[in-house]
């Protein structure tokens, strides 16, 4: 399968940018915090006065992106929780939002969760934003609605931009059904097990594309673990850059696009996608395929015993398989 690629571009806007800027869509002049109309019936939920929590979506990448909805949201609320103040600070400063922000993220969460549960019971309207995108997909927050929906206080969301759906719409692979997964272990030898788990659910019936986020400096790394436990063949999409002027979808299938990135490290936000198997994928192809790839960084005994949950066979036939491929590995090495 030969890899192919789309761009598409604006024209206002730098690739070192976190955001891009869409100026028919910016709020210049608008100095009040609560410039935004609150007789909008759509909005009745968030912008009724009572406590509680709204979760808001943000640009992925192109700030025109943002909806009127969710600016209301942020500048109507009485605390503004971020997974980066700095980050989310951009996001406020165009929209001429003064709302008071602090931090939520993974290594505070669990801690600041009792407190602001007391604070929304005392009547404090709460927004949650992440850096992009949807609050809690791949991002800070599911502790804090777990203890909201416990604590019965209101619970509602402006939906917006996601990674994930738009690269799937792009990428040209079935859109549904799809399985979204975060980001893939950063170690080769731990990542190479998620696939294998994955691969063994492929193998029990699962048939879907799958979605993870990864980061630049591993794409290479990550892409060469998929073709060593999917296989070379299967068909593969790398989208980067999403909504901004260098958006960029690259499509193949995981061998070439696996040699590719190897030669032409990426820049930008990584969202890689990976079709699903062919009914027609051979076990006994899959079988030397995993064990191969697993036996790098894997004794004979584990190495089987991952890939049997893989492949779906039992273990004193793997375990055999695997001491074959061991002693031909040996033998090739010297």
């Amino acid at each position: 399968m030969c890899a192919s690629s789309s761009r598409s571009s604006s024209a206002n806007n730098r690739p070192d940018e976190a955001y891009d800027r869409t100026s028919t869509l910016h709020s210049e002049g608008k100095t009040s915090r609560h410039a935004f109309s609150s007789g909008d019936a759509s909005f009745a939920a968030s912008s009724s006065g009572a406590s509680g929590l709204t979760l808001v979506a943000t640009p992925i990448g192109n700030l025109g992106d943002f909806s009127l909805r969710g600016a209301q949201a942020l500048a109507e609320a009485d605390l503004l929780l971020c997974e980066d103040t700095r980050m989310t600070a951009r996001l406020l400063s165009d929209r001429n939002i003064s709302t008071r922000t602090e931090a939520l993220h993974e290594h505070n969460e669990r801690q600041r969760v009792p407190v602001l549960i007391e604070r929304m019971q005392n009547g404090t309207r709460m927004a949650l934003v992440s850096d992009a995108g949807m609050p809690l997909m791949s991002d800070p927050g599911f502790r804090l609605v777990q203890a909201v929906i416990e604590a019965d206080l209101p619970l509602t969301v402006v939906p917006g931009p996601n990674a994930a759906l738009t690269a799937l719409v792009l990428s040209g692979l079935p859109p549904h059904p799809f399985m979204f997964i975060g980001f893939p272990p950063p170690r080769s030898a731990a990542r190479k097990e998620a696939f294998a788990r994955l691969r063994a659910a492929e193998r029990a019936g699962l048939s879907a594309t799958l979605i993870w986020h990864e980061a630049p400096h591993r794409l290479a790394e990550t892409l060469a673990d998929m073709r060593d436990v999917f296989g070379a063949e299967r068909a593969c999409a790398v989208a980067r850059e999403l909504t901004k002027r260098f958006e960029e979808v690259r499509r193949g299938s995981v061998g070439t696009l696996a040699a590719f990135y190897a030669e032409t490290p990426p820049r930008g936000e990584i969202t890689l996608l990976l079709g699903p198997p062919d009914a027609e994928e051979s076990s006994e192809d899959d079988l030397d395929t995993t064990l191969r790839s697993l036996l790098s960084t894997h004794s004979v005994k584990d190495a089987a015993a991952l890939a049997a949950t893989a492949i779906g066979l039992p273990r004193r036939t793997v375990y055999a398989r695997a001491l074959e491929l061991a002693a031909e590995l040996k033998n090739s090495a010297n």
